[in-house]
């Protein structure tokens, strides 16, 4: 997993809450349990004029222009403005996966659905919580100037670029620093592989006939 510090980059706008995982990836598209290639079909229902299918080629399908994640000044955006409950719905781990295919690898909202809030720290993605008029004031800032970026800095814990100043934010200091490091649950386990393999060695003297 790729390690998160620190992230500068465009941010766009999703005005609506309760958006569940089946919004953020239909559920016709959970054919993979690679974590790549679901970027095309991100909000796949909002973003085109026609239902998709697994097999179809996105870019040959007509794109709804009302769409935010459509419009030209929002291209590449990395950051994702979000409203309550964002995330909610069923457990699928293909949501921030495709998220994070899409190019977005941060969500500032003001709640999340549990589930969702987790798999994001296992697959790379900082969501963030501030309070409703926190989210509010990176909202008008993101529509009142095109081009409009944010620096979210993990390491201090803060959110620079807002037209209100720096805005401070907290993370579990066990998901900050898997975070920092670039740790999912294997490179985890792996960190005790010294460990593991001593265990092993001792089992392998006490009880031989496991190992036969």
């Amino acid at each position: 997993m790729q390690a998160f510090t620190q992230l500068t980059g465009l941010a766009v706008p999703l005005d609506r809450a309760n958006v569940d995982t089946d919004m953020i990836i239909p559920k016709q598209f959970l054919k993979s349990i690679k974590r790549s290639g679901f970027g095309p079909n991100l909000f796949d229902e909002l973003r085109y004029l026609d239902e998709g299918q697994p097999d179809q080629d996105s870019s040959q399908r007509p794109i709804n222009p009302d769409f935010v994640l459509n419009y030209p000044r929002y291209k590449g955006a990395k950051i994702l403005l979000a409203r309550d409950n964002f995330g909610c719905g069923s457990s699928r781990e293909h949501a921030p996966w495709a998220l994070l295919d899409f190019g977005i690898s941060c969500v500032i909202a003001p709640s999340f659905a549990d589930i969702f809030y987790n798999n994001c720290f296992k697959n790379g993605i900082l969501p963030i919580t501030l309070m409703d008029e926190q989210v509010d004031q990176l909202f008008e800032d993101t529509l009142a100037k095109e081009g409009f970026e944010l620096t979210v800095d993990l390491e201090a814990g803060v959110i620079r670029g807002s037209s209100a100043g720096d805005i401070e934010f907290n993370i579990d200091s066990f998901r900050r620093h898997c975070l920092l490091n670039g740790l999912d649950d294997i490179g985890l386990t792996l960190e005790q592989s010294n460990s593991i393999k001593k265990y092993e060695q001792k089992r392998q003297q006490q009880a031989p006939w496991l190992f036969t």
